[in-house]
């Protein structure tokens, strides 16, 4: 896991062992910017970062700039630090940097921020950077993955967050951790330490409604409640802004197909694992394989189709999405 990695690479750095390379590559960008602004901040003084800091820019230099300047002896410091972030604008290039990987100047700690690529590792550039220094990659996490990251984060800051008030954040905010990262740390600054963080607490303080939400659409669903599911749904027809019906099919669609694996357990003492969701969130598929037989489920899966081929325009143009919403959830509960 990249957080694990962050955190090894940092508590490295804390114990003084400070690898002349960092190469920061990978989809993630969150923990690329974690470790390089981390570097930044704390590996050289603030006198000495005056004369031995420097921050280059992919777009603005070539190969031979940054090995020149990483080539440079410090002033008056022990090392100095050269970052160049937007690496990935480097690309076409960047294997011209071998020479200098293979003997590193061990009085510079270069940093490179190489966001949303990844080198070949069958390359001898890739392998000669965990040779010599530091080649970690940041990967995207699945959304499944994202409400144990958020738990995972409060924690190390003392906080606790409920699965629901979690599954609430990841639905609104989706993958992007800095954007989840950024609402974390704003109700840190609100909350006294230790809370709880709850499906009130985030309403109250980020703005997600805790009963009109696809979370509580999906609960609805799989617990047969009709009258409140269609409520949600006029709900979202009537914000279709901020209820994107591609979300909610999305959502559905994910839960449903999770719901058609459940029923093929051989052992539902290992859902949880099978499924990949919290297992708080069991009973929840439980009490839906009672709804739902096998063959409805497969019947709604396709259900599902249909209706996402009509949101986009194929057999249905300029259909509201309230009105395929509901459509939708007749041919769920008939």
């Amino acid at each position: 896991m990249p957080l694990e990695k962050t955190k090894q690479i940092i508590t490295d750095i804390q114990q003084g062992r400070i690898a002349p390379i960092y190469f920061l590559m990978g989809e993630e960008p969150y923990y690329i910017d974690g470790i390089s602004d981390y570097i930044e901040q704390t590996v050289l003084t603030e006198e000495e970062r005056s004369f031995n800091q420097i921050i280059l820019y992919g777009r603005d230099v070539t190969i031979d700039d940054i090995v020149s300047n990483a080539k440079r002896y410090p002033m008056m410091a022990e090392r100095q630090v050269v970052i160049v972030k937007e690496a990935q604008d480097l690309s076409r290039t960047i294997e011209n940097l071998l020479p200098y990987v293979e003997n590193p100047q061990p009085t510079t700690v270069l940093v490179i921020c190489y966001k949303y690529k990844k080198l070949d590792a069958r390359k001898k550039l890739s392998k000669t950077i965990q040779k010599q220094g530091v080649l970690f990659e940041s990967k995207k996490l699945y959304e499944n993955q994202v409400p144990d990251w958020i738990r995972r984060v409060l924690a190390g800051k003392g906080y606790t967050i409920t699965p629901k008030a979690a599954q609430m954040l990841t639905e609104f905010l989706g993958n992007d951790l800095s954007k989840v990262n950024n609402e974390l740390q704003k109700l840190q600054l609100i909350l006294p330490d230790g809370s709880q963080i709850t499906p009130q607490v985030v309403e109250e303080n980020i703005g997600i409604s805790k009963d009109f939400n696809n979370f509580e659409l999906q609960s609805a669903i799989g617990e047969r409640d009709m009258k409140k599911a269609f409520t949600i749904v006029q709900y979202f027809g009537q914000n279709p802004k901020n209820h994107p019906i591609v979300m909610t099919i999305a959502l559905l669609y994910s839960f449903f197909s999770k719901l058609l694996k459940y029923h093929a357990l051989k052992n539902p003492a290992h859902a949880a694992r099978e499924l990949g969701v919290n297992p708080y969130f069991i009973k929840d598929y439980q009490l839906a394989a009672r709804n739902y037989p096998m063959k409805k489920v497969s019947g709604i899966i396709s259900s599902i189709r249909e209706i996402d081929m009509k949101s986009k325009g194929v057999g249905a143009a300029n259909v509201p999405q309230g009105d395929l919403l509901k459509e939708l959830l007749v041919k769920i509960f008939e």
